[in-house]
């Protein structure tokens, strides 16, 4: 048996045994589904039939307290010790709404089974014999499951799994279903992977962005402004604004021209692109003006299609690299929107680059994938350890999800394929994870808690030359159409600014600091000469702040150690009168006396070299 098949029966198993343990607590609770995820599992039940009898759903959503859990752990760890056993039969629709007659949840999901003609599959948990010292006498419980689980319960570690945390989900994602409670475990096939796993867990909490961004003031969410809309301070800011200097100062040195285009457009702006049909569940409503219908901007390549129209194009201008900071607004479902990684409003280096052909779309492809990883590499992020590449295809059968025309999606495939293998890095391939109008290669990222997201992309487009005509005049004089390469250079800033949080540990490099140097006087006898130093760090352009509140110097040192500042310089009677500093580098740890001119020439390589 292949380790990852029995972890997986291991986590499926106690996700039954979870929903057993609450349904012998909670005889009225409604079972929705029991997946297994990444490192565990989670089941979501309605308990308000349990908790509020009065109501129809569970709106009132019943909170477990950490005492629930453990008595409900506890339980699933007496299941165990049980040697419980697993058995599967397959049964008819009839036979399975008769058995879950009272489960409505899970008698929708037997209609959507019958309708897939898939068999109907349904595991019971049974004792082989009373025992009594466990108080679990020939108990049987059966869930509708495709599994896989185990034969019996003397397959799990009771040391190596645990219930973790309980939130609310709606049923099937939908904000027009019920909310119902999600209850999370983590497990393991040893105590040992189990105890590791939980430290990795604290350390993650600690470099949370989340947490980071309150603890260093860069951002706040506000329940009145509207979920994920972030609301940045004047530290946030400048991090931000840094990031965005340096890509588009990049870019403009690698040849792209950086436009600037509406945050919002007709609704038939989007109906001509495709994305209104094939994209509208993430696109906000139309607004209705004057006699137009706007719509806000999910993405910008419309609109930099527009300007390429704007007049006639010849080969000599190809590739033409069209780049933005464009701010784009995407509807996220309030259950996946998490800090600054998923967000409804965020600003992205997007691109679109207008070529020739598809041999020139490679070399434009290979180009973009150069500057995502010296972008990458400049922000300390390792090829192989921090993100690596998945290579999205498309299904050809489905004609509803992508545009129709096999030929154009092989050439598009291939001319990915061998970009990454003539770059010799390792990738793997995901189907069905294309966009509608071709393949992309998508840089894959980690957060602190292990879960994947994208950070950055680039896109092989063959659909949308066809709807905007967009055409070049070719050495002959006759118009050709052309290939689209969608990219982005540092994906999102707000998400790459959660991921360089987590990565930092809040420690940013120099250039990225909000605060670079902090001057901390000893006395009100060395304040002047401290303000002398804060003037000369101003005039170089370094963010300097001057720490003289009414506190210990202590006190003073710990805040800007909390506040993660590079350098820290501290300014006593024998630096006044030696005319020096005394550094502290927040990595170095002490570095000792040195003369203001040495420093600032230090901080400004550090800042040139983007170190």
């Amino acid at each position: 048996m292949n380790k990852n098949n029995q972890i997986e029966k291991i986590r499926h198993s106690l996700a039954h045994l979870l929903a057993m343990a609450v349904v012998e607590k909670y005889p009225k609770a409604k079972l929705g589904i029991g997946p297994v995820i990444e490192n565990g599992f989670y089941y979501d039940i309605d308990l308000s039939a349990s908790f509020y009898p009065d109501m129809v759903s569970s709106e009132n959503l019943y909170k477990f307290s950490g005492e629930d859990l453990i008595q409900i752990e506890k339980r699933v760890k007496d299941f165990i010790k049980a040697d419980l056993k697993f058995k599967k039969e397959i049964i008819t629709s009839q036979k399975a709404k008769k058995m879950f007659v009272k489960q409505p949840f899970k008698l929708e999901l037997i209609d959507e089974i019958k309708k897939s003609k898939k068999p109907i599959s349904v595991y019971t948990t049974f004792s082989a014999a009373d025992i009594q010292k466990l108080n679990i006498k020939n108990i049987s419980f059966a869930d509708l499951c495709a599994g896989p689980h185990v034969k019996s319960t003397k397959e799990i570690a009771v040391d190596a799994f645990k219930l973790t945390k309980v939130a609310g989900a709606y049923w099937r994602g939908s904000e027009k279903n019920p909310m119902l409670t999600r209850i999370y475990g983590v497990a393991f096939e040893t105590k040992n992977e189990l105890e590791e796993y939980v430290k990795m867990l604290e350390e993650a909490e600690k470099r949370d962005h989340r947490k980071l961004g309150k603890d260093l003031d860069l951002f706040v969410f506000s329940d009145i402004v509207g979920k994920g809309l972030p609301l940045w301070t004047e530290k946030g800011t400048t991090i931000k604004r840094e990031l965005e200097r340096f890509i588009v100062d990049e870019e403009i040195r690698r040849g792209y021209k950086h436009v600037c285009t509406p945050d919002l457009a007709k609704t038939d702006l989007y109906k001509k692109s495709g994305h209104y049909p094939y994209y509208k569940d993430g696109m906000y409503a139309p607004m209705k003006v004057d006699e137009e219908e706007l719509i806000l901007r999910p993405m910008t390549c419309p609109h930099h299609f527009e300007l390429f129209l704007s007049k006639p194009r010849s080969y000599k201008e190809l590739p033409m690299r069209i780049a933005e900071l464009a701010k784009l607004y995407r509807y996220e479902q309030s259950g996946e929107l998490t800090g600054l990684i998923r967000l409804r409003g965020f600003c992205l280096s997007d691109a679109h680059i207008i070529c020739a052909d598809s041999k020139q779309a490679g070399q434009e492809v290979s180009g973009a994938l150069d500057l995502i990883e010296y972008a990458a590499a400049l922000l300390g992020f390792k090829m192989g350890e921090n993100y690596s590449y998945r290579l999205s295809l498309g299904d050809r059968k489905d004609k509803t999800k992508y545009y129709k025309d096999d030929k154009a999606w092989n050439e598009a495939e291939n001319v990915l394929r061998k970009v990454l293998e003539s770059r010799k890095c390792k990738f793997v391939e995901a189907k069905n994870e294309a966009a509608f109008y071709g393949p992309k290669i998508d840089v894959q990222m980690k957060n602190v808690r292990g879960k994947e997201d994208t950070a950055f992309t680039v896109q092989y487009d063959f659909v949308m030359p066809k709807r905007f005509n967009l055409k070049y005049t070719d050495e002959a004089g006759k118009e050709k159409e052309a290939i689209v390469v969608h990219r982005s250079s540092i994906g999102a800033i707000e998400r790459t600014i959660a991921f360089l949080l987590e990565h930092t540990a809040g420690k940013l490099p120099v250039w990225l600091s909000p605060v670079q140097v902090a001057i901390i006087p000893v006395s009100e006898k060395t304040e002047n000469y401290a303000q002398e130093i804060l003037n000369s760090l101003k005039e170089n352009n370094f963010r300097t702040e001057l720490k003289n509140e009414n506190e210990t110097l202590g006190k003073r040192i710990r805040e800007v150690e909390m506040q993660k500042i590079p350098y820290v310089l501290v300014i006593g009677e024998k630096e006044t009168m030696n005319k020096t500093v005394n550094v502290r580098h927040y990595k170095k740890g002490q570095i000792g006396e040195m003369k203001i001119e040495e420093l600032v020439s230090q901080i400004k390589r550090e800042i040139e070299e983007k170190a």
